[in-house]
């Protein structure tokens, strides 16, 4: 069963984090989900792939009606990111999906028609929830050729996908990074190889360092927050990513 964390709140608007599933195959890779709520409306963020669909959907439904989703939001094609999707539109069909529009006729092969998916074009685009505006910003080859992260400029909250995500060892599971310099080490081989441009990386330091970012949500791993935000820009920006070993 995946674990629910409401880590930020102010009144009808909210951020809530679905975590660690331990009773998951273990040939499975651990993903995040994240639930943006705003006056009564949901986005949820890579939903997951479906073999963790009843999991995902048993830990939404404890915090939130899932009746109430009005989208969702793919940051790229992957499987564990969005391979669920036939499963959230047999639930609700009228669910639109938001993705690049690079990806907006490969993602139907999980499921889906053209009516399904709200193709967001390369600069990006805001996203209206419910009188919420959320800005789609370009993580283009971060990994995906084409890939976008969402900020929520109101909490301060930025889902960076699979920027900053860390393949923890068993048993190390906290919500929050606790001790920085530990946990980047189980970062820095995952960037080095699924990050597929240095100048795609330095694009995407220089855009996001001048958002107010107070917790970094990455698609698997451990959340940055406070300090620790500046610093994992820092330590990506200067990493050597595209390479397989070295």
């Amino acid at each position: 069963m995946k674990a629910t964390h409401c880590f930020y709140q102010d009144g009808e608007h909210k951020w809530v984090a679905i975590v660690r599933d331990p009773a998951r195959p273990e040939c499975l890779i651990d993903t995040n989900e994240y639930l943006v709520v705003h006056n009564g409306s949901g986005l949820l963020m890579d939903p997951g792939g479906a073999e963790v669909f009843p999991a995902v959907f048993s830990a939404l439904s404890a915090e939130f009606d899932p009746g109430a989703l009005a989208g969702l939001f793919a940051s790229h094609q992957d499987p564990d990111i969005i391979s669920s999707l036939a499963l959230w539109l047999e639930f609700n069909p009228r669910l639109p999906c938001y993705v690049s529009w690079l990806w907006a006729s490969f993602i139907p092969h999980f499921g889906g028609s053209a009516e399904t998916f709200v193709a967001i074009p390369d600069e990006g685009m805001e996203i209206n929830l419910n009188g919420l505006t959320l800005q789609a910003v370009p993580a283009h080859y971060l990994h995906s050729s084409g890939n976008f992260h969402l900020y929520d400029a109101k909490a301060r909250v930025f889902f960076s996908g699979d920027v900053g995500a860390a393949l923890l060892p068993p048993k190390s599971d906290p919500l929050f990074v606790d001790n920085f310099d530990a946990h980047i080490r189980h970062a820095e081989a995952f960037h080095r190889r699924w990050m597929g441009s240095n100048e795609a990386k330095r694009a995407w330091c220089e855009r996001v360092s001048r958002l107010s970012i107070d917790m970094l949500c990455p698609q698997h791993g451990a959340i940055y927050q406070g300090a620790d935000v500046e610093r994992f820009i820092n330590w990506f920006d200067g990493l050597r990513v595209g390479i397989a070993a070295g």
